[in-house]
């Protein structure tokens, strides 16, 4: 396990800068989004994206991350309130771990509630992060760089969609923690997020980095248009890709 965080730390961030040196930076249009991921005769039609993305028969390219993790806004299963209890038994499970001698059951146990987690949330990091290891500590390597892949992919249309440090330029997300598994990922330590507009939020770090940034913008909108009336927004302060234990916040 500590092989596999240490990689993550490491090669995140430089492939999705990677990515970002070859595509300008776009705001999420919505209009477009919606007609090319219900178009059955688009190459982002949403039900072959999904279909490559859940099978891993081919690599997925950046384009596609992006209209499969946008689109997902406009399909029937994308409920941003909805509780996950299959996730929260994987961070049991993880907690538990001796990171130097996993058990198999425990690794099969992760599998098993990280298939069943991705039908209420295909693109947690923290899922396809708990997936990848998974499938490495077990010894399938394939199986290990698509979760990888799909993991760096997600993160990579994030971050695609704005520099997220400006309030005219944040990043765009469908749930709360992915925003916080985003600056997990980047090993950015933060405190709660303050609302700054009808759809963005400021996210402070708790301490400023090297060159000079004390924090990062989110835009929640498709968050805020799938609230129920009746529901109080809880965020998820996210599983860190350090092994530390989650924590929710009001």
């Amino acid at each position: 396990m500590k092989r596999l965080l240490l990689l993550l730390a490491l090669l995140l961030p430089a492939a999705l800068f990677a990515q970002d040196e070859q595509s300008a930076l776009r705001i999420p249009d919505e209009d477009d989004i919606a007609l090319r991921t219900m178009d059955a005769s688009s190459p982002y039609y949403y039900t072959n994206l999904m279909l490559k993305y859940r099978h891993g028969t081919a690599p997925l390219t950046p384009e596609e991350y992006y209209y499969l993790y946008y689109g997902y806004a406009y399909q029937q299963d994308y409920r941003p309130f909805a509780s996950n209890t299959a996730l929260e038994r994987m961070l049991s499970i993880m907690s538990g771990i001796d990171p130097d001698r996993p058990q198999v059951g425990q690794l099969e146990a992760l599998i098993e509630y990280g298939t069943e987690a991705m039908e209420h949330d295909p693109f947690s990091p923290k899922t396809l992060n708990m997936m990848a290891y998974a499938y490495g500590a077990l010894g399938d390597k394939e199986r290990e760089q698509l979760y990888f892949n799909h993991l760096n992919g997600i993160l990579g249309a994030i971050e695609s969609t704005g520099t997220g440090l400006t309030e005219k330029s944040p990043w765009h997300v469908l749930l709360f923690s992915h925003a916080y598994d985003l600056l997990a990922s980047k090993s950015r330590l933060y405190n709660e997020g303050r609302i700054i507009s009808r759809n963005v939020q400021y996210v402070p770090l708790k301490q400023k980095t090297h060159d000079g940034i004390k924090g990062y913008y989110f835009d929640y909108s498709r968050v805020y248009r799938n609230k129920p009336d009746d529901v109080e927004i809880r965020r998820d302060r996210t599983w860190q890709f350090n092994n530390l234990k989650p924590r929710t916040y009001k």
